[in-house]
């Protein structure tokens, strides 16, 4: 259990010298574990923990235990991270932001977001929607995806904050189409004027070639 500094250090001595070291951390997600055991040091040593943990760390496992909906008993959601040299690259250079991408673009090693596995997990019918929402890293992005697969998350506040953005895209798109019909109806007008004004200057020809005729006559 890493839970000071000096086991934290331990740890990482111990992992440099070729032991295999197992340790477990109170975090979310494979970030939050990187940036939890840099955040243990001082400032002035994180530069050269941040170059230890990219040449010493392989793999971190993150798990959150929900309860079944299907059935008693519980089940884990997961994420895994494989430390690729890309990864290491980011953890040296204090990308860490940036490690759910490549976790993302790693799964040919088997890596996956906790996120993407909740998700996975409740299609399957096996756990509620409600905690699969709560123990997401990114919740908003799980709540538009039960939206648009025609669910609810059963929560006022969140059901309607989804809905409300949706209800103004309709108004303006309603707002959109009154305008085009209006831009319509002014063209129209403007045509028949136009035509009008065309009879009215044939007739004005006409006229003067009937006052020609009557001059030739005289």
């Amino acid at each position: 259990e890493m839970r000071d500094l000096e086991t934290i250090e331990s740890a990482i001595t111990a992992s440099e010298t070729g032991h295999l070291v197992f340790g477990t951390l109170h975090t979310t997600g494979a970030s939050g574990t990187i940036n939890r055991v840099i955040d243990a040091f001082p400032v002035s040593q994180q530069a050269q923990i941040r170059v230890q943990l990219s040449v010493s760390l392989m793999a971190v496992l993150s798990q959150q235990l929900l309860s079944r909906v299907d059935k008693s008993g519980m089940v884990a959601a997961y994420e895994f991270m494989v430390v690729t040299p890309a990864i290491a690259n980011l953890i040296r250079d204090g990308k860490t932001f940036r490690i759910d991408s490549a976790i993302q673009t790693g799964k040919k090693f088997g890596m996956q977001l906790l996120d993407d596995h909740l998700w996975s997990l409740y299609e399957k019918g096996w756990i509620d929607v409600g905690d699969m929402i709560d123990r997401a890293k990114s919740s908003h992005s799980l709540i538009e995806k039960v939206h648009r697969a025609g669910g609810q998350v059963g929560r006022l506040e969140l059901d309607e904050a989804e809905e409300a953005p949706a209800e103004e895209e309709e108004e303006e798109l309603a707002d959109a189409d009154d305008s085009e019909d209006v831009d319509a109806e002014q063209a129209e007008a403007a045509e028949e004027s136009g035509e009008d004004s065309d009879e009215g200057d044939d007739s004005t020809e006409e006229d003067e070639e009937g006052s020609d005729s009557e001059t030739l006559l005289l």
